[in-house]
């Protein structure tokens, strides 16, 4: 029984005596800044995944499109099925949607992306082809992959069209009620 006492006393002792951090422990003088230490990131880079041709590959999905994203140093070409963007996504807003990326990293004009994009309809695709090039982007540069993750480009988009159950007009919608 002592010596269970005597071990937990050693063990408290041991905790209680933690030693100081060394910043604290230094007397801070008036008027001078102690050095500031260089801050390690939490977690380490991923590394760069570049093909034999010196591009970065990456899928990206929305709704029911899935897009197929190149990407490589360029002048800032967007070109989507072999079509420009222009052509292909026609309305500003779409094009607007497909850059945010390279907005965000500060990017805009540096890279060009070659995207195969199937299935779903323009806003869908649009969709795709930005979580795409995010995740080319975080690939071909990790060190970019905070500031995009932290808009929330890398997060597949999950929502989608709810399938029409049975006994309803729509998904959720009933038939009209009728009193007689």
């Amino acid at each position: 029984m002592s010596d269970n006492r005597q071990s937990l006393a050693d063990l408290a002792a041991l905790t209680n005596a933690a030693p100081a951090p060394a910043a604290a422990a230094a007397p801070v003088e008036a008027g001078v800044e102690a050095p500031i230490a260089p801050v390690q990131p939490t977690t380490p880079l991923r590394e760069q995944q570049i093909d034999a041709q010196g591009r970065a590959y990456a899928t990206g999905r929305r709704k029911d499109a899935v897009a197929r994203v190149w990407l490589k140093p360029g002048s800032g070409k967007i070109t989507i099925n072999g079509r420009d963007q222009e052509v292909y996504f026609a309305r500003p807003t779409l094009r607007l949607v497909i850059n945010q990326p390279f907005g965000v990293a500060g990017r805009e004009g540096q890279y060009d992306v070659i995207c195969t994009v199937k299935g779903g309809g323009l806003s869908g695709q649009a969709g795709a082809v930005k979580h795409g090039i995010a995740q080319a982007l975080t690939r071909y540069e990790p060190i970019l992959r905070s500031p995009v993750k932290a808009a929330g480009f890398l997060t597949r988009d999950s929502r989608a069209v709810e399938r029409k159950k049975y006994g309803k007009a729509k998904a959720r919608r009933s038939f009209q009620f009728s009193k007689r």
